[in-house]
């Protein structure tokens, strides 16, 4: 908890510093999420303009899914023994950007593969590692975790608008250009983001702090953690919600604009259909802490399940443009509720020493092993029936709210075991 003074404000040193670290890592979630706001919707229309078939696209973007299950845990046990959230995210960022510039060069689908692989692994792995330094902000300063992530939403949205327009005017290979520019202003913005902050925030200042003290204990995360958190039921009924529910936006991610395109939307109306999805996520972060504070983490991932349900189910109907926005709103709550209720969950449910652990498995879990997979079935269920592959996403999201069902039930909302 963050200490008071006698008024029962945060001291004035603590009060900036807490400030300092919210501006360093809001305007990093803004810069990250440019190139997400590109890659995610847009890589499949620069992959389908440069020769690749359906199935093709669905192995180059589930990929890097499956197999960040083998690198992101790996490398989030190493930041937590040592405490180099930062250092791993910097030298992450500068390997996107030396993929990026091989990946504009590229043709072919053995060539894109190679390259979009790890591409892809970097950025997925970089995101635990910021997640895990917001948390810790949110820990150590009471900060706002909606409120910093809200700027990713933002750029999100003002990425896909840009990148629809100029391919519109211009062609696809727009898209790589755009990535380009995203990925040189993340490598940039990446050294101005603060050390992990220390759960006793008040012994705290400007400067870097030093490795977490249960780092230099010898009781940070380990293998151990793994086994202890995969063999705990809530744990485990978390990772198949939070996996599913993610999951399920599989199809979507990976053909949604190829299949508006094919009922004749434009390039402009995609980036905005994008933009409304955005928009209700920001706006679900902006008033975060009062959403949690009401509802829960348990209650928002059950929310998130039955949204999820409708969502792919009526999408599998392939709707017309009018009735594609409020479903957009929807992802207000697929994604952005789900999220949420991890954060807060994994805040509230696993020890400080174990938290990058756990963000790690949920990255893996949410956006590696059941997305991926779900991505790969998408590629033969579209090439063979379209859009109606959007009901086996329904499928999977019904799977997801009955795990969180079970969380509802089980968790008593404290942590799952007892800090060591």
């Amino acid at each position: 908890m963050v200490r008071q003074n006698e008024d029962g404000e945060a001291p004035p040193s603590l009060a900036a510093a807490g400030a300092d670290y919210r501006q360093r890592l809001s305007a990093f979630y803004g810069a990250l999420f440019l190139i997400l706001g590109i890659h995610l919707p847009f890589l499949p229309v620069w992959l389908d303009a440069r020769g690749l078939s359906a199935q093709e696209i669905a192995i180059v973007t589930a990929a890097p899914l499956v197999l960040r299950v083998f690198v992101t845990p790996t490398t989030a046990v190493f930041a937590d023994r040592t405490g180099r959230h930062r250092s791993l995210i910097n030298i992450l960022a500068l390997l996107a950007l030396l993929l990026a510039l091989l990946l504009s060069q590229m043709h072919g689908f053995w060539g894109l593969l190679l390259l979009a692989v790890p591409f892809a692994i970097a950025l997925s792995t970089i995101m635990p590692l910021t997640e895990t330094i917001a948390v810790a902000g949110v820990r150590a300063y009471g900060l706002d975790y909606g409120r910093m992530r809200l700027w990713g939403s933002i750029s999100f949205v003002a990425a896909g608008f840009l990148c629809g327009w100029l391919i519109d005017k211009t062609n696809a290979e727009a898209v790589i250009v755009c990535l380009l520019a995203g990925v040189v202003t993340t490598a940039a913005c990446a050294w101005a983001l603060p050390e992990r902050a220390n759960r006793d925030a008040s012994a705290q200042s400007r400067t870097p702090s030093p490795a977490p003290a249960a780092s230099r204990a010898g009781t940070a995360a380990g293998w151990h953690e793994v086994r202890r958190l995969v063999s705990t039921p809530v744990f485990l009924g978390f990772l198949v919600a939070a996996g599913a529910v993610q999951g399920a936006h599989g199809m979507f991610y990976a053909f949604g604009a190829l299949a508006w395109q094919a009922q004749g939307i434009s390039t402009v109306w995609i980036g905005a259909l994008w933009a409304v999805a955005i928009a209700g996520e920001v706006l679900l972060f902006a008033y975060s802490s009062r959403v949690v504070s009401r509802w829960g983490p348990a209650a928002l991932l059950v929310a998130a399940g039955c949204a999820s349900v409708v969502r792919w189910g009526l999408m599998a109907l392939s709707p017309a443009l009018p009735m594609l926005a409020p479903l957009q709103l929807l992802h207000a709550l697929t994604y952005g509720a789900s999220h949420l209720a991890a954060m807060h969950f994994i805040s509230r449910a696993v020890p400080e020493s174990s938290q990058g652990t756990a963000q790690a498995l949920y990255a893996t879990m949410a956006m590696g092993v059941v997305i991926g997979g779900a991505t790969l079935a998408s590629g033969r269920l579209y090439a063979q029936i379209g859009a109606e592959a959007y009901f086996a996403m329904a499928v999977l999201a019904a799977i997801g709210l009955a795990a969180a069902l079970f969380v509802r039930a089980r968790w008593s909302g404290g942590l799952l075991w007892a800090a060591r």
